[in-house]
């Protein structure tokens, strides 16, 4: 398969950053930003992309399209695609690259593929590829060498096996460590600050563990506007670890804890507008002083 036009949705900060690295290699990059926010419009005109408006038109002009967008509407949008290749009769290649469950890329799957869509599975990690940073792609599903295409410098593409969902699964267990161990740490440290001993915990993270305490704090600056992201996420990893056999309620409450933060003032903000001088330590107090809204 040859890939010279690429659908991506959506162009919020993850998404934006990819379609720069992949117009980087020379291919054409679209979206459909009908019904979409102000925020992601000004992403993608940011980012040189070419609004198509409608799903329908993005299926059929497109070789492949990238699903880069909130986990909780990952399943939703995959039925809106799946209706926009019925009405055109396309079989365009749809990537899900959401961190979502294998079982929900499963579905997803059968969804696409029940409408004449090709399905593979992606999993993102790392950070949005912008400057000098570099993100991960790992792919999975019959064929998927073919998305190496996309790959630069910035953009490590890695194929890890022909069976749908081994790029989920690793996604979602990577996603569990790093998002779930931020959100018990961040939890932890607003409960010391309103039960008045957070300075002393302070002190003694500093004597016992400075290195894990100052990775957190080192997190937690861009944590918030993400949250609403994450929240969904956890509900994935949970079911992930159920299908797995073990127990879905240690990230059911770390969904809690996203969701908590989503309802706060810095969780409102956005990864262009928050304040690039607030630190970790901060974050904590001010999110320790809010509740939800």
């Amino acid at each position: 398969m040859i890939i010279e036009n690429v659908g991506l949705m959506s162009p919020g900060d993850m998404g934006q950053a990819l379609a720069i690295q992949i117009e980087a290699k020379g291919l054409k990059v679209y979206s459909a930003l009908e019904h979409r926010s102000e925020r992601t419009r000004t992403l993608a005109r940011k980012a040189g992309l070419t609004d198509l408006g409608a799903i329908a038109r993005l299926v059929a002009k497109c070789d492949v399209v990238l699903s880069v967008i909130n986990p909780g509407a990952a399943l939703d949008f995959a039925h809106e695609v799946a209706d926009a290749l019925r009405a055109t009769g396309s079989h365009t290649l749809i990537v899900d690259c959401n961190a979502i469950a294998p079982d929900t890329v499963r579905e997803i799957a059968g969804v696409i593929e029940g409408a004449g869509g090709r399905f593979l599975d992606a999993g993102i990690i790392g950070p949005p590829p912008r400057g000098e940073a570099k993100t991960k792609l790992f792919v999975s599903g019959p064929g998927a060498a073919d998305l190496e295409q996309l790959a630069g410098p910035h953009l490590i593409v890695h194929v890890i096996s022909d069976r749908i969902a081994d790029a989920s699964a690793l996604k979602m267990c990577y996603g569990a460590l790093n998002k779930g161990t931020q959100a018990l740490w961040l939890e932890v440290l607003i409960a010391a600050q309103r039960l008045g001993v957070g300075g002393l915990l302070d002190q003694q993270l500093r004597q016992s563990q400075a290195d894990l305490y100052e990775w957190a704090l080192g997190q937690f600056p861009t944590l918030p506007p993400k949250a609403f992201r994450w929240a969904p996420e956890m509900l994935e990893i949970s079911k992930t670890l159920a299908t797995a056999g073990m127990t879905p309620q240690v990230f059911q409450g770390a969904a809690d804890v996203y969701r908590y933060v989503a309802g706060t003032a810095l969780g409102k903000e956005t990864p262009e507008n928050r304040d690039k001088a607030r630190e970790g330590k901060d974050v904590v107090q001010l999110l320790a002083q809010e509740r939800s809204r």
